[in-house]
């Protein structure tokens, strides 16, 4: 078998067998992707605690369904910026509860309003009195990368950054943020944000992957099948010295 094919096998089987192991790695993704949303989903639908109990352990305290009453205080109201929702800009709106005065306030993300910069709102519009019994589930604060205030906007953040929240505050808040999806108001004529939906629990493209990968696989194998059989057949047809 001359060299030159002899090379080009031994990449093929190389290549597959790397196709291979990345089509097995996609499939081991596409578990980790199932038992975190089963972990959620089982979350999201458990009976609403109490944010103390719900918050006991950092590790599964995100999704937990919580209630809890308090004041909201607008005059620390914070805006979230650039939040879309069905392709309309807008911004979500961050709202301190005080549920205790020997407590931080919970910060809690009342929900979705139009803004056609994505950016400014007139907050006075969406307040849903000064007393509110909110049920939701428990959000993580995020790491923050890059700029987090926006300076030509009063109380806007670009992120859920604790440390720069706080800041802005001029207080410490409770640890993990609640994102409101029902509320005593909705009870009456009071007007509200669009609450934030549920996170959405599908699978990802790692079934796809997985089989793009195998296919590749597929395709290196009967590469050098077919390579191999024409070497074969033209040793056997060259004359013999």
């Amino acid at each position: 078998m001359p060299r030159k094919t002899l090379g080009f096998i031994v990449f093929a089987l190389v290549l597959g067998a790397g196709c291979v192991r990345l089509g097995f790695w996609q499939l081991s993704r596409l578990g980790e992707r199932r038992a975190r949303n089963a972990a959620v989903a089982s979350r999201l639908h458990l009976p609403p605690v109490s944010f103390a109990q719900a918050t006991q352990d950092s590790a599964t305290a995100r999704f937990r369904q919580v209630q809890l009453a308090g004041r909201y205080d607008y005059s620390r109201e914070l805006i979230y910026t650039s939040r879309a929702r069905s392709g309309a800009p807008g911004v979500q709106l961050l709202t301190p509860l005080v549920v205790s005065p020997d407590e931080p306030p919970v910060l809690v993300n009342r929900g979705w309003v139009y803004a056609p910069d994505g950016m400014t709102v007139d907050l006075s519009q969406w307040h849903e009195g000064d007393s509110a019994v909110v049920t939701g589930y428990v959000e993580q604060f995020t790491p923050a990368y890059g700029m987090v205030s926006t300076s030509s906007v009063t109380r806007a953040v670009r992120q859920l950054a604790r440390d720069s929240i706080e800041a802005r505050l001029g207080e410490g808040v409770a640890p993990f943020i609640v994102v409101q999806r029902l509320g005593s108001d909705q009870q009456g004529e009071i007007r509200h944000p669009f609450r934030v939906d549920e996170p959405k629990l599908d699978e990802g493209s790692h079934a796809g992957y997985a089989f793009q990968w195998f296919a590749f696989a597929t395709i290196a194998v009967v590469g050098v099948g077919a390579v191999a059989r024409k070497s074969a057949s033209e040793a056997k047809a060259r004359p013999r010295a």
